[in-house]
């Protein structure tokens, strides 16, 4: 029975708004397109996003980082960096729904890289569920009967990275706030991207910036949401919610931007998102029996 500061509808709606707001990232991304070089816009979008950071500060202060966490931090900033302007660039190349799609493997890689440094038990079911999800990103790339695209050989690695930056979270939250956390990841981001930026810019129009403090406003809040919506509802309410994108990002790219509607992403992100459903499933039965003291091991 869920505590009764559980509240199951109003994780949902939170989670539902997490959604939109997510996708409304993906759509402003896709409309910028190639008007600036992915990485540069990457980097407008953390930097002006640290306005967001100011209500943080009293957080931040009264915190001690170690040198450990220093390296974890730096570290994490990095491979953050590093698969935020893949997924940038990602977003130009191909449609929203293979991104969004692809982008659920995140999960999974956190699962067997948590089995791999950190000691996690990797049980038969859940070697079955990564297999089933491996198995729907072949079926949504298809490779041998379609040439791949460096959109889909960038998302790749974006999700492998992103799963290196959550796992480095998963390490970090018993030993600091999330906001310590979110502000740390935002300023090791900003720092990332800016050689990259330097690297390609182009000087942005006064429009492409607008877009990018939307960009940013889309994404914190996107965030500032999922958190509302973890709070309120246990993540075996709330996930299934959360995938919910993959519905979102179909109708979006065929309303919108003239994608034709893949029945093959839909089959390959349905077998990710029931993989990673059954590995959250899992993760909170075997929490209620105490045998894992992992409650975050998934969370993206």
């Amino acid at each position: 029975m869920a505590p009764k500061s559980h509240n199951p509808v109003l994780g949902v709606f939170w989670m539902f708004l997490t959604g939109l707001l997510f996708v409304g990232v993906t759509a402003v991304v896709k409309f910028v397109g190639d008007g600036l070089p992915a990485a540069q816009a990457a980097f407008l979008r953390y930097l002006l996003g640290l306005v967001f950071l100011i209500p943080m500060i009293p957080a931040m202060r009264q915190v001690v980082l170690t040198k450990r966490l220093w390296t974890i931090f730096g570290l994490r900033g990095l491979a953050h960096s590093i698969a935020v302007a893949l997924w940038f660039y990602a977003m130009t190349r191909i449609s929203i729904a293979e991104v969004t799609a692809m982008n659920f493997l995140n999960p999974i890689y956190v699962t067997i890289a948590a089995a791999l440094f950190l000691g996690e038990k990797l049980a038969v079911r859940r070697i079955l569920a990564i297999t089933a999800a491996f198995l729907g990103a072949l079926i949504i790339l298809r490779p041998g009967f379609r040439e791949l695209s460096p959109g889909h050989i960038a998302m790749i690695f974006a999700a492998i990275f992103f799963a290196a930056s959550y796992l480095s979270a998963k390490i970090m939250a018993d030993e600091v706030s999330p906001a310590v956390v979110v502000f740390m990841l935002s300023v090791t981001v900003t720092i990332g991207l800016a050689p990259m930026a330097w690297a390609v810019w182009v000087t942005p129009t006064w429009p492409q910036i607008g877009w990018m403090f939307v960009l940013a406003a889309l994404a914190t809040g996107g965030h500032y949401t999922m958190t509302l919506a973890f709070a309120a509802a246990p993540l075996t309410v709330t996930q299934p919610v959360y995938f919910l994108q993959l519905v979102w990002a179909v109708l979006l790219g065929w309303a919108v931007f003239n994608e034709a509607v893949d029945i093959y992403v839909i089959m390959g992100g349905g077998m990710i998102i029931g993989a990673v459903s059954f590995i959250t499933w899992r993760e909170h039965k075997i929490k209620q029996r105490q045998v894992t003291p992992s409650s975050s091991a998934t969370k993206v």
